[in-house]
């Protein structure tokens, strides 16, 4: 009898986790999508569900930020738009509205880009303005004219950052290599921030830091896959631990999400092909780039090395 009890117990339990599932929005759905790197599945979902919730701005919002990853430009526009006039006390709304007027600006004339340059900053003003903790809002907001570092409200990871790119920006690299490791220090409050800190110690090919970026990222994210792409880097800029490296860069591409705050797949399978080359297995860094470059047949880093490497 207690075992026929257990089987009724599980079928309930069961079927109503099948009913939570079903009861999932169309918004949970598209977000699902989004982080899985789907956008034009995202932009689906979400295009019928404005239909029935036309004031939803959460909706718009993450159409915008769907077509910006497709670089639909007028379409990430539009949706912002909608998103802002639905709630303009909204600072995230702002925000990524900024976002889609920088991007149109980047691919605009000369004439029409002043125009969206100007629309940019405002709605940046206006983001930080309604949220003074907006720190992302407020980062691109410096981003824009470099000039006012000390707008982050006192915090001193956002402060160092924000000084990071500016010294950055003016090509004083030892300077920004100290304000970006002083941001590290001051344990930034966002996974996002770690590891915008891990793409600038890529960049400058700093194995120290890049670790110290590594362990900040797990430490407040555990689950984050990011941690292993910068963990692994480090290890193939310091030549060291080679079979850790490969692993740790392999389980990031099978657990990352396709998704703009995290490092493409392309470049994962680019410090693949500098870790075989290091390994002095030609073969086997040809076919990394390669990968790379079936993913993204622009991305110039594994073009170069696949140059380099020579023919076969």
């Amino acid at each position: 009898m207690r075992a026929i009890n257990f089987i009724c117990a599980l079928l309930v339990c069961l079927t109503l986790a099948a009913a939570a599932r079903a009861e999932e929005t169309p918004l949970e759905k598209a977000k699902g999508a989004f982080e899985k790197g789907e956008y034009t599945q995202a932009i689906e979902i979400l295009k019928s569900a404005a239909g029935s919730e036309a004031n939803n701005g959460d909706i718009f919002v993450l159409l915008a930020r769907s077509y910006l990853e497709l670089n639909q430009y007028d379409a990430a526009v539009s949706s912002a738009e909608k998103a802002v006039a639905i709630n303009p006390k909204d600072s995230n709304y702002h925000r990524w509205l900024g976002e889609a007027y920088g991007a149109k600006a980047d691919h605009a004339s000369m004439l029409s880009a002043y125009s969206l340059a100007r629309k940019t900053q405002k709605e940046f003003d206006a983001a930080v303005q309604l949220d003074a903790r907006n720190f992302d809002a407020q980062q691109d907001l410096i981003q824009y004219d470099c000039t006012a570092p000390g707008m982050v409200g006192g915090d001193a990871a956002e402060g160092h950052y924000a000084t990071g790119i500016c010294r950055a920006q003016k090509k004083d690299y030892a300077a920004a290599d100290a304000e970006f490791a002083k941001a590290l220090d001051g344990k930034p409050k966002t996974a996002n921030r770690i590891y915008d800190i891990g793409d600038y110690f890529v960049q400058r090919k700093n194995s120290e830091k890049l670790l110290a970026a590594a362990a900040a990222g797990e430490d407040l994210a555990p689950h984050d896959p990011r941690g292993k792409f910068y963990r692994g880097v480090a290890l193939i800029l310091q030549g060291e631990k080679p079979a850790e490296a490969e692993q740790l860069l392999k389980d990031y591409l099978h657990l990352a999400p396709m998704n703009s705050d995290y490092p493409r797949p392309w470049a994962a399978h680019y410090w693949l092909g500098r870790l075989q080359e290091s390994q002095k297995n030609p073969g086997g860094a040809r076919s990394e780039y390669q990968a790379a470059l079936k993913l993204n047949g622009k991305y110039k880093l594994a073009q170069e090395a696949l140059k380099q490497l020579g023919k076969d």
